[in-house]
C-alpha cells in the first residue's frame, strides 16, 4: 500500500467523546448546565479512552470542547495521558450539555414519582418536548453559562446549536487538518449524530453515548460518515454500558 493511500485513509477521522462519569451521573441526577467534577471512575474512564486512542493511533490536532468543568477535567486527562496532545483546543458553548430547565439538580427518580413514565420520557427522550423553564433565581446560580442557552431547551435546540458549531467550526478543521475531537456530553453528543447521521426521531430516541468511550467517523469528501453511526474503539464494552443507560431511562 503507498504512502498516498495510507494517508488518505487516515484523513477526515472525527472522534466523539463523552466526558467521563460525573458525581451527577452518579448521584442520579438531572445534570444539564451544573457545573459537576467527575468521579473517581470518571476520571478512570478519562484515562482509558486515552488509552484506548493511543492504541488506535488517534491524535488529533484540533478539539473542540464543551467548557463545564466534567468536560474540562476529561479533557485534561486525555492531554497528559495521549503520546500527541492537541496543537488546539477551541471550548465553546454551543458544545454545552441540555439545560434541563426546572429539572436541574433533580434526582431522576423523584421527578418519575411525580410526574410519572409517560412524562418522564418525553422530557428526558423526546427531540421536541421541553422541559419546564427554570426560574431566573435557579438560572443565576449557573455561573458562566450565557443566556442564549435560555430557561430551558428541547434536543431540537442543542441540535440547533451544535449544528451551528459543526458546519462553522468542526467540520472546516476536520477538512484542513484531516481530524478532530470533540469532548462534550450525552445530549450534545447525541445532538451532533442527528446531524451526521440524520436521524429520525426514533432513532434518536434510541440513541445512548456512554462515558469516556471513543465513537470515531470517517467523514467522507461530501460531508457524510462513511459507516452510519461510526465505531466505538471498544464496541463490547460500549455498547453494553449503553444498554445500562437506556434501562435507567437514557442519556
Amino acid at each position: 500500500m503507498s504512502g498516498t493511500s495510507t494517508a488518505a485513509e487516515a484523513a477526515n477521522t472525527l472522534v466523539l467523546v463523552r466526558h467521563g462519569q460525573s458525581q451527577a451521573n452518579a448521584d442520579g441526577l438531572f445534570t444539564g448546565l451544573l457545573d459537576v467534577p467527575l468521579t473517581d471512575r470518571g476520571r478512570a474512564e478519562a484515562a482509558r479512552a486515552a488509552r484506548m486512542l493511543n492504541d488506535a493511533g488517534l491524535a488529533p490536532p484540533v478539539w473542540f470542547c464543551s467548557p463545564l468543568r466534567r468536560a474540562r477535567e476529561t479533557a485534561a486527562i486525555l492531554t497528559a495521558e495521549l503520546s500527541r496532545p492537541p496543537s488546539r483546543t477551541v471550548w465553546d458553548w454551543r458544545l454545552a450539555e441540555r439545560n434541563y430547565g426546572a429539572l436541574t439538580g433533580r434526582t431522576k427518580q423523584s421527578v418519575l414519582t411525580e410526574y410519572g413514565q409517560e412524562q418522564f420520557l418525553a422530557w428526558r427522550r423526546s427531540v421536541d418536548v421541553a422541559p419546564p423553564p427554570m426560574s431566573d433565581e435557579q438560572r443565576a446560580t449557573l455561573g458562566d453559562a450565557p443566556a442564549a442557552l435560555g430557561l430551558t431547551e428541547a434536543l431540537r435546540d442543542v441540535v440547533v446549536r451544535v449544528g451551528t458549531v459543526w458546519r462553522d467550526e468542526i467540520e472546516p478543521a476536520l477538512r484542513r487538518d484531516g481530524s478532530a475531537l470533540v469532548l462534550a456530553h450525552g445530549n450534545s453528543l447525541r445532538a451532533l449524530c442527528v446531524v451526521l447521521d440524520s436521524l429520525t426521531h426514533a432513532e434518536v430516541q434510541a440513541l445512548n453515548i456512554p462515558t469516556g468511550h471513543p465513537l470515531i467517523y470517517r467523514i467522507a469528501d461530501d460531508g457524510q460518515p462513511q459507516v452510519r453511526g461510526g465505531r466505538y474503539l471498544d464496541p463490547i464494552t460500549a455498547h453494553a454500558a449503553a444498554a445500562r443507560i437506556a434501562q435507567e431511562g437514557g442519556t
